[in-house]
């Protein structure tokens, strides 16, 4: 900053320089003056590595003692070993030869390209089994540098007081029995109480530039992860958002978590200089609570492109599909004609070996069970049919499979308890000029897994959209021809016929695309998103009957709070106009809006499951009167105070307006002889009453003509 600035500066601020005695001013000790940065964990981890420069170099014991002529065939197998796991210098493998024997001395230097590469190919190959004799101890080269420094003498380390961390699940205590939202927009991400009653967003946390992309709630709402250019951070609290664990993985991506929190996948890929070839992808699997890098996967993103719903490179996401359950015991990833199912107490594939599947396109776990289901289309121009299958792991044993025959396309949808399999089987008609939809319906919790087959009324339909009841029996599909699609509503149980699928009503010529069930079930939204322009049904499939019928113009995305109650459609800016979102009640009541200009995201915090029992969670719901008490005594308190709170509102807005009025009373009061004096003393400002009225008569000439008479003779 020039001295003229800082000259504008301090007398902006009313700062005399020739009072400042600088001879006083005391700053506080350390470079950083006291000031610890955010990322001062970071500097002190990576210290070691800037401290000797050796960061990436490890060294290999054990090795085998040769000669000089067999000292290249060693070279060669170590190499082949480490160039598996990292890019190694150009004469960065250095082996010490004994100068008197000309024997190796049974370790070697490798340097690799980056510390992480070093430390991978550490962690990887310690304990790896040459031969009988020969098992790898590997180090890093900065740990023999720390070992050589320590003193001679011991000293106990010394004890650090114990600091209790904050109750992670404390947020879940809230005495309101509120939700939490996160929400981006512009550069700053925030954290949110849903607080219905007072009709407004409580904010907890506010931060700019948290992260760098986007940011993700764990599946338990334990945590809540960011990216950065470094890696990925996981935050916890109720409103403080301390960082708990850092996961280095240079310009990650994406991340994905284990069902129940255990681990988090992490995802980059990196862009070929040659634009003929495959990008590359690096996917690391960290545990969540250490930091620790459990294992990693490399290949080209061709490796990585079979099956899921999307990802970016060519790479579908996510990669790894997670068994059911909160144990997170298996993970499977799906490759050409193989599926590749690991386990996580020594992350390595079950058996040592892949399942070899021909031509298999996509697969599915159970939401509850490990119980993987398969897809393998048609082959051999249909001479071999398309199969659906269902694996139990780790025994790979086939539980069920079903042919199906002359099949364009499939997709699988587990119901949340695990109790039921839908597969929307996408068939040719026998002309093969087009095609039509049906269901294959898999009912797993009963003996020999029974198949049902249902059609829609008019099998021609196209099939628009499918969702299960979270935690129920039934579920709804879209089907019919645009702009005016059917909703139908089927059960897998009913009172008359507990075994098998019926039809519950049909909803004639919707404007919906969409499906969105409450988590608790009871409740679903039929939407009309993209070309219908935020439609929105709020249906009662209990009673089938509509609840409530609105729009939220240009809506992008819907998403319903964990608990049912409430629901939130928000304008991303995907559009620029209207950016925001509005929270609705379950039965389609708006509580509020807010507008965000740049508006990204928005997550509602999940929950963990009720540790109810289903008896008690019914009994509840039976005895809701006797609970509902105390919070309807509540609400009543919070209307009242409410509406005092407008009544003392309009009241301020009435007394400003009428002061408003007084002054410019007063000021017209204060010119009215300056306004006379304009008129040449005439009065301008008289009184209504003294006005006189006098009525004046006046002639108005219409039209003239004239005419020509002429005189008879």
């Amino acid at each position: 900053m020039e001295v003229v600035d800082i000259d504008a500066r301090a007398a902006k601020l009313g700062i005399n320089w020739s009072q400042v005695n600088f001879d006083s001013i005391q700053l506080p000790p350390g470079e950083d003056f006291g000031i610890e940065s955010d990322d001062e964990a970071v500097y002190h981890d990576d210290q070691s590595e800037f401290d000797t420069g050796f960061g990436n170099i490890i060294v290999v014991d054990h090795l085998p003692v040769v000669p000089k002529e067999k000292f290249e065939k060693l070279e060669g197998v170590v190499k082949k070993i480490y160039n598996q796991l990292g890019v190694i210098k150009e004469n960065g493998l250095w082996m010490p030869v004994d100068p008197d024997t000309k024997m190796t001395l049974g370790y070697c230097f490798i340097e690799f390209n980056t510390p992480q590469e070093a430390q991978n190919a550490k962690e990887k190959s310690h304990g790896y089994k040459l031969d009988k004799s020969h098992i790898f101890a590997v180090n890093m080269f900065d740990d023999f540098d720390r070992l050589m420094n320590v003193r001679e003498e011991w000293e106990p380390p010394q004890a650090r007081p114990y600091v209790p961390g904050e109750n992670l699940q404390k947020w879940l205590t809230d005495d309101k029995a509120r939700d939490q939202l996160v929400i981006r927009s512009g550069p700053d991400t925030e954290v949110y109480w849903n607080d219905a009653r007072q009709k407004k967003p409580e904010p907890v946390h506010k931060r700019p530039y948290w992260t760098e992309s986007y940011v993700q709630w764990s599946p338990l709402g334990t945590y809540l992860v960011t990216l950065h250019k470094q890696g990925a951070a996981v935050w916890g609290g109720a409103d403080t958002f301390t960082r708990l664990m850092r996961y280095q993985h240079s310009m990650v991506k994406l991340v994905d978590f284990s069902p129940g929190e255990k681990y988090l996948v992490t995802y980059h890929s990196q862009e070929p200089s040659n634009p003929r070839d495959a990008s590359k992808v690096e996917i690391k699997v960290f545990d969540v609570r250490t930091g620790r890098m459990m294992r990693d996967f490399k290949g080209s993103a061709d490796e990585f492109s079979i099956g899921g719903p999307g990802g970016v490179a060519g790479a579908s996401w996510p990669v790894f599909r997670w068994a059911g359950g909160k144990d997170d015991k298996y993970f499977a990833k799906l490759s050409k004609n193989t599926i590749s199912v690991y386990e996580t107490e020594t992350f390595s594939l079950i058996d040592k070996k892949s399942m070899k599947v021909d031509n298999v396109v996509d697969i599915c776990w159970s939401p509850t069970d490990s119980i993987l289901s398969l897809f393998v289309p048609e082959q051999g121009g249909g001479n071999q049919p398309a199969k659906v299958a269902l694996v139990q792991i780790p025994s790979k044993v086939e539980l069920r499979q079903k042919n199906l025959f002359s099949v364009s396309d499939c997709k699988m949808y587990w119901q949340s308890s695990g109790e039921y399999l839908a597969v929307k089987v996408d068939r040719y008609t026998k002309t093969k000029k087009s095609t039509y939809s049906g269901f294959e319906l898999f009912r797993i919790k009963e003996r020999d897994i029974p198949i049902e087959v249902l059609e829609l009324d008019n099998k021609n339909d196209k099939i628009i959209a499918f969702a299960w009841e979270p935690k129920g029996h039934r579920f709804a599909v879209i089907h019919g021809d645009q702009p005016r699609p059917d909703v139908s509503f089927y059960s897998m149980k009913t009172t008359q016929n507990t075994g098998r699928v019926s039809k519950l009503a049909t909803l004639k010529a919707k404007q919906a695309n969409a499906l969105f069930w409450s988590p608790t079930g009871k409740y679903i939204i039929l939407a009309g998103l993209k070309g219908f322009n935020g439609q929105l049904e709020f249906f009662n499939v209990d009673e089938l009957e509509t609840m409530a019928t609105a729009e939220h113009f240009m809506a992008t995305d819907i998403e319903w709070d964990p608990t049912g109650r409430y629901v939130a459609t928000a304008v991303t800016s995907v559009h620029e106009m209207e950016n925001g979102f509005t929270i609705w009640s379950f039965n389609g009541i708006v509580i509020y809006r807010i507008l965000k200009d740049h508006f990204f995201q928005l997550a509602w915090r999940p929950r963990p499951p009720s540790f109810l029992t289903a008896e008690k969670e019914e009994e509840i719901a039976k005895n809701l009167k006797k609970y509902s008490k105390k919070y309807e005594a509540e609400d009543q308190d919070v209307s009242l105070l409410l509406s005092e709170q407008d009544r003392e509102k309009r009241k301020a807005l009435k007394e400003e307006w009428e002061k408003w009025v007084m002054q410019w009373k007063a000021l017209h009061e204060e010119e009215k002889l300056a306004r006379q004096n304009l008129r040449d003393g005439e009065v301008s400002d008289v009184e209504e009453d003294e006005y006189e009225a006098k009525e004046v008569e006046f002639e108005d000439l219409i039209d003239v003509t004239e005419e020509i008479v002429q005189e008879s003779m």
